[in-house]
């Protein structure tokens, strides 16, 4: 994990070396151990890397041998010893970053449609002057930019690119999206103005400023129904699951995050029988006085197959402890109470390994999640997905802005052969990349811990979206095929579908007194969201609250929002741990 960030001026302008000292110190959270830049005439990049340098490892800003590309890479190429095989290139190293810059200097910008991995880049042409912003195919490593009187500053985080021009300020716009869903989606923000590079795009800055958003990847459509018998859904599976697996296990000492979910189960047998050496590590969070989370079927297969297991317990003190901390982290207001459960158990994980595989993407690459076993009846129920999946309905949102979502908002909906192809599309569209993945880099890089998803490679994801959903629901149970494919791995009692996951009791992490939170944090002297939103449409929510309703979500939605204000626009930030000064973070003298 690290963090790569720059700037761009325009109409005969010149980088100024304080701004690219404050974009590398905005990037220090994500890579403490070296800090290192170039600039260039009208460009400064800057990267900063966590893990200290090993052998074959490269020092970026890294320039091809051809003296015309200059790029920073966050994140992993997982074909990049292959790629070099076919690159008449001088290498000097080991590094995958130097296999990025060799397929450029041979092949050009369209060489990233070749990666296979999770990875934010900047990519310098110094002979046509332009910039090119890249992310991956999922959205895995998150990159934004943000346009600056005469520039563009780019990074991997909103608060990178906030480091330089004017103060920010909150896109009212942005509001009916994030109160239908806690998110954002991709390419707009809570912060006016910061955008963020969407999945399987890149985006050209052009040296007079003007931007080209190039989308370079489309998921293929579903096969016919007839076109899988279930003895090959189920052994492409297989082999698919441990093909993904095995190209994001690393040296050295590796966990994997268990809970009650099979796909998560999956990914840890398959690292012990592909690791050589000691067993990995499992670890599993428990939420005290709210029930398991993962806790029994995950010591159950810890137990089977032999992996160093820890429990790891959320009590309401950490919460309150982590809340604010993680909203820093994440530049937006966290999604949900379990985000906040995820950093600790990554906290914990962190003096055990270097690097954390999770299961992102088996609920909704194979039909695991009860919206896409919804979606069928869905479609005969006008207005159901709102009651079913939204913070707050249409109505609702409505009073509280004031106003109905603005018309350039509104996206057209995914397509597909059937409701649940549709259902799984849009979740790849927008809640996997935003809502996910997103918090899991956030809660990874806050706990200074590096994640894998190991499900996300993009062949295995081809091949899930391929299938149809007959082999992915049967019987009213998602997950049908990779259940299957499980089989030989793991014990029946670990194989069947288990319940909706226990609720995070709210009231509890506020030690009881979440009224009383409520009502302070959202109507005392100074709250924001009671001036953005109707004031009395809040008093509202939370009298109904306290009567017995069960608006917890919708409370969580709005305490989120008014913690994430306070974090970026109060009169004192709330920043974790203390930052080094600009002039303390050591760049290269600038050179043409």
């Amino acid at each position: 994990m690290s963090g790569v960030g720059g700037v761009r001026v325009f109409r005969g302008g010149a980088v100024i070396e304080d701004d690219l000292h404050r974009i590398a110190a905005s990037l220090r959270h994500r890579g403490p151990s070296a800090t290192s830049g170039w600039t260039g005439p009208d460009i400064g990049l800057a990267h900063t890397r966590m893990e200290p340098i090993g052998p074959g490892t490269i020092t970026q800003p890294l320039h091809s041998a051809d003296g015309r590309w200059v790029v920073v890479v966050d994140g992993v190429v997982h074909n990049g010893a292959g790629l070099r095989m076919h690159l008449d290139y001088p290498f000097r190293s080991d590094d995958d970053v130097e296999v990025v810059v060799a397929g450029l200097s041979l092949d050009g910008i369209s060489f990233v449609e070749r990666l296979r991995g999770h990875f934010a880049l900047v990519a310098h042409d110094l002979h046509t002057d332009t910039t090119h912003l890249v992310r991956d195919r999922y959205g895995v490593v998150p990159l934004h930019y943000r346009h600056l009187p005469g520039g563009i500053a780019f990074g991997s985080e909103a608060k990178t690119v906030l480091a330089v021009g004017p103060a920010p300020e909150v896109d009212l716009r942005s509001l009916h999206d994030y109160l239908t869903d806690r998110v954002v989606p991709a390419p707009d923000t809570l912060f006016e103005g910061v955008k963020k590079v969407r999945p399987a795009h890149r985006v050209a800055i052009m040296p007079g400023g003007h931007l080209e958003d190039v989308h370079y990847w489309d998921p293929p459509e579903c096969d016919p129904s007839d076109a899988w018998s279930a003895a090959d859904a189920v052994e492409a599976v297989t082999d698919g699951v441990r093909e993904a697996v095995r190209l994001s296990l690393v040296d050295g000492p590796l966990g994997v995050q268990l809970t009650d979910d099979l796909a998560s189960h999956l990914v840890a047998a398959h690292v012990q029988q592909l690791r050589s050496g000691p067993p990995a590590h499992t670890f599993a969070v428990l939420a005290a006085g709210a029930g398991s989370d993962g806790g029994d079927r995950a010591r159950r297969l810890a137990a089977l197959i032999g992996t160093r297991h820890h429990e790891v317990t959320l009590t309401p003190a950490d919460f309150a402890d982590h809340w604010g901390r993680l909203t820093w982290h994440h530049d937006s207001p966290l999604q949900h109470p379990a985000d906040v459960a995820a950093f600790h158990l990554g906290r914990a994980a962190r003096p055990h390994v270097a690097a954390l595989l999770t299961h992102a993407g088996g609920d909704e690459l194979f039909g695991g999640r009860a919206e896409h076993r919804r979606a069928r009846w869905r479609t005969r129920l006008p207005g159901a997905s709102e009651r079913v999946g939204s913070s707050f309905s249409v109505t609702e949102r409505e009073r509280l802005l004031g106003a109905s979502a603005p018309a350039a908002r509104r996206s057209s909906p995914a397509l597909g052969v059937d409701a649940t192809d549709r259902a799984l599309r849009e979740e790849l569209r927008h809640r996997l990349s935003d809502h996910v993945l997103e918090g899991a880099d956030r809660w990874a890089t806050a706990a200074m811990l590096q994640q894998r998803p190991a499900l996300l490679d993009h062949r295995l994801v081809e091949l899930a979206l391929r299938l149809p959903a007959a082999v992915k629901s049967r019987g009213g149970t998602g997950q049908w095929v990779l259940r299957e494919a499980a089989r030989p791995l793991l014990p029946e009692e670990l194989l069947g579908p288990v319940g909706p996951p226990t609720p995070v009791a709210l009231d509890h992490w506020f030690g009881g007194h979440l009224r009383d939170v409520a009502r302070d944090r959202l109507l005392g002297e100074g709250s924001w969201v009671p001036q953005v939103l109707d004031r009395t449409a809040v008093r509202e929510l939370i009298t109904r609250h306290e009567h017995g309703a069960r608006l917890d979500g919708r409370l969580w939605t709005l305490l989120a929002l008014e913690t994430w204000h306070r974090s970026f626009f109060g009169a004192t930030p709330t920043v974790p741990g203390q930052r080094r000064a600009a002039d303390e973070t050591a760049l290269p003298a600038p050179h043409a």
